[in-house]
């Protein structure tokens, strides 16, 4: 038998070390087990590939007993012992379940009583780190398909399908796809946080009770909440809410922005509202905004002239793939390596769809107003109608500038840009007026001013307090500036 002092420090090794995995912890067992006994030992899977070994093992000793690996591997044998040439060979196999990785140990001279006692017991230590590391894998890539599964309900009810979101989730459907409204948390923390914090609220079933905590695919220091309006009055204190007002208040590097209520199906315009949100609590002391600000454009124009308009901007690209508007969509409101990490494909195939979309409608997506207006045009014909499909629409369609002078657009555009006219600071609207003409280049503002790129950015924080919208970020805050200060120009 192996002497007290051996097993001991055998057993010690099933605690586990600070810092090390399964996979290093079954590397140092197999090297131990060598240097006891003065022997080579490896571990073989049931194909006869070596997976571990001490330094100086030969794979090519087990050519001679590879029957005998494949027996043991399969269950026919516990063990098996040969000679080869000049050394020895013992194999055990390991555990139960078939197919088995087998222990196998060359050594000069047979194995005395003891070490074959000590090589059964390490063997039986090693099929248990390799059990757990098979278990680590297992449950990492769990957490890997639990968060696409949650990333891929935020993008069906992003694009108005909470239907599909439930189909996708037959059997596990998460609670949230029972609640009639919903508020978009965006939470703005370090990325290194943001595992910690799905993890912390995660459940059994990979969702966050009520709630839905994704990590944002474009920003990496964004942590998208998606809870039910009731979760503020939850009195059970199972809601997200509350704790994640009370990481914004502990935390100075957290800023938090929070949406209007808004049926599933708005989720999109949910999270507009929580990102203008946030782009104003990351100036605010409390680091905590809900979203105030007015409602947009598209959903103000006159219906049916807003559809006349947008239906014919849009067609020359009606036929075009699903998948090339759903990128000029996305390309309006996020940087487009963003886009390509969204949808899982190369940047290249971002700027080619890009292109066509340009080429068919005859716009230069480099300038800012038609990028505007292209945003516009969606954003109408992505609106529910109150009467379904059967708006009529006027022939011809009014143009833009017809569109834009409606009485509907000029009131519109006064009540954006009022906060920025009654600021006693003149500077902030003269920067974004030639920001917006700048194509929303600063560093082209800074000089067609004659002021410092860092008093562009510094007037484009106070703005995007005033107005209540993100305006350093690509999206629609940038599009209704535009959109407003040409409506502005063109009123009487």
């Amino acid at each position: 038998m192996p002497t007290p002092q051996v097993l001991d420090e055998l057993l010690r090794r099933l605690r586990p070390r600070g810092g090390q995995d399964a996979a290093c912890e079954l590397q140092a067992l197999i090297d131990w087990l060598g240097r006891q006994i003065g022997a080579e030992v490896a571990l073989v899977d049931h194909t006869g590939k070596v997976d571990l070994s001490t330094a100086r093992f030969t794979p090519d000793i087990l050519v001679g007993v590879r029957p005998a690996l494949t027996r043991l591997s399969d269950g026919r044998m516990a063990a098996a012992a040969s000679q080869a040439g000049m050394v020895h060979v013992r194999c055990e196999a390991l555990g139960r379940r078939v197919p088995r990785p087998v222990l196998a140990v060359v050594s000069p001279s047979p194995l005395t009583r003891a070490s074959m006692t000590l090589v059964s017991h390490a063997g039986t230590l090693a099929e248990m780190l390799r059990r757990a590391q098979q278990a680590d894998d297992l449950a990492f890539r769990h957490q890997q398909a639990v968060a696409r599964l949650r990333l891929a309900v935020f993008m069906a009810l992003m694009t108005g399908e909470p239907t599909l979101a439930r189909r996708m989730t037959t059997g596990a459907v998460p609670p949230l796809l029972d609640a009639e409204r919903l508020r978009v948390h965006l939470l703005r923390c370090p990325p290194s946080d943001r595992g910690r914090l799905i993890d912390a609220h995660q459940d059994a079933s990979g969702y966050h009770g009520r709630g839905l905590m994704v990590r944002c695919p474009v920003y990496d220091d964004h942590l998208i909440c998606l809870l039910p309006t009731d979760d503020d009055d939850d009195s059970t204190g199972g809601g997200l809410a509350a704790p994640l007002r009370e990481l914004v208040r502990d935390n100075p590097h957290y800023a938090l922005g929070i949406s209007a209520p808004a049926p599933l199906p708005a989720t999109a315009q949910a999270y507009d509202q929580a990102r203008h949100a946030l782009a104003v609590a990351r100036h605010t002391p409390e680091r905590v905004v809900d979203h105030h600000g007015r409602p947009p454009l598209a959903g103000l124009l006159p219906r049916r002239q807003a559809l006349a308009w947008a239906r014919a901007f849009l067609e020359p690209i009606r036929e075009a793939p699903r998948l090339t508007v759903d990128i000029a969509g996305l390309a309006l409101n996020f940087p487009r390596s963003g886009v390509a990490r969204l949808l899982d494909v190369s940047r290249n195939t971002v700027t080619a769809h890009l292109k066509h979309v340009q080429d068919v409608l005859g716009l230069d997506l480099h300038d800012l107003h038609s990028r505007a207006d292209l945003a516009l045009a969606l954003a109408i014909t992505g609106l529910p109608s109150p009467d379904g499909d059967t708006v009529t629409v006027p022939s011809p369609p009014p143009s833009t500038d017809r569109l834009l002078s409606t009485e509907a657009a000029r009131t519109w555009a006064h009540a954006f840009l009022k906060p920025l006219l009654l600021s006693t600071d003149s500077s902030v609207h003269r920067t974004l007026r030639a920001w917006i003409e700048a194509g929303a280049d600063a560093q082209r503002t800074a000089r067609d001013l004659g002021i410092s790129r860092t008093t562009v950015r510094a007037h484009l924080c106070t703005a995007e307090q005033l107005l209540q919208r993100s305006l350093l970020t690509p999206g629609p805050g940038i599009h209704e500036l535009a959109h407003a200060f040409r409506i502005a120009d063109r009123a009487p």
